[in-house]
């Protein structure tokens, strides 16, 4: 495990709120599958609430009910964790790696069991989350939450113009349709600060690639209403009570850029005219 942050105070004890709720919902929470995919594993027949199989994911589930999966007891965290890393190149955003790659749930070496909010690819760097609550990692990734990330990225390509930057703010066409506009700026010639809220896979990579800037480094420095600040590469930091707070209102028109940093740097700033920009973004 790497070193954690030496600003340790405040730690969150955020407890998980209580059912009753849907029980697609409840087995998120447990961290068994994304809500659509616990919505597909109960319709299956797989689930049973005190002893009776149920397929409705909507049957609303309270604190007595024992829910199993496969016959295991399934039971939600009764403290919400929420952890930030300042990922280093070569570390998977995944719990486990086939090719014995290090990990982000590896490098924070917790008790609970956790997992990343979102992706970042393995040679990409910066700030990704990690959590106990899959409900709370399904509102900050899902789209239609449209939950800010802002990634500073340096670009090939020459000197970026304002074509470019008029592009991106506008949207992109890829592939799998086009972008919502993003929020963009340029730091340099070949530096942008991009924040978008779609999340498609490699979305700002392949954006960059689309009006000729290839990526060559990229770096998320923030997420929803917390910055990278002073958090050094490999280091940890579990989140507080009043920062899991703000994560937990991010997006879905909430105040968005307002909320808990870890310092200056990496703070989204308007660098448009146009609104700011799901999983894997970068």
């Amino acid at each position: 495990m790497v070193e954690n942050s030496d600003r340790v105070s405040g730690f969150s004890t955020t407890p998980v709120p209580s059912p009753p709720m849907r029980l697609a919902k409840y087995l998120a929470r447990a961290g068994v599958a994304s809500r659509r995919a616990s919505e597909d594993i109960v319709r299956s027949g797989r689930v049973t609430v005190d002893g009776e199989a149920v397929t409705d994911p909507a049957r609303e589930v309270g604190p007595d009910d024992a829910v199993a999966l496969d016959r295991r007891p399934v039971t939600p965290p009764t403290e919400r964790v929420v952890y930030a890393l300042n990922k280093p190149a070569g570390v998977v955003s995944t719990a486990r790696d086939t090719h014995g790659r290090p990990t982000v749930v590896a490098l924070v070496g917790a008790r609970e069991r956790l997992y990343p909010v979102g992706r970042l690819d393995a040679d990409s760097t910066g700030l990704i989350l990690l959590t106990n609550d899959g409900d709370l990692a399904h509102r900050l990734t899902h789209p239609s939450f449209e939950v800010p990330k802002t990634y500073r990225v340096t670009v090939a390509g020459g000197p970026v113009g304002a074509p470019a930057l008029r592009a991106l703010r506008e949207g992109i066409r890829l592939d799998d349709g086009v972008t919502a506009p993003a929020r963009a700026r340029r730091l340099s010639p070949d530096t942008l600060e991009l924040t978008i809220h779609e999340g498609r896979k490699r979305q700002v990579k392949r954006m960059c690639d689309a009006v000729g800037h290839p990526v060559t480094h990229l770096e998320r420095v923030s997420f929803g209403p917390l910055a990278i600040g002073d958090l050094r590469p490999g280091q940890i930091r579990r989140l507080t009570d009043s920062e899991v707070a703000s994560l937990a209102n991010a997006g879905s028109g909430a105040r968005r850029g307002a909320g808990s940093s870890y310092g200056g740097r990496g703070s989204p700033r308007e660098g448009s005219r146009t609104p700011p920009g799901r999983r894997g973004a970068a």
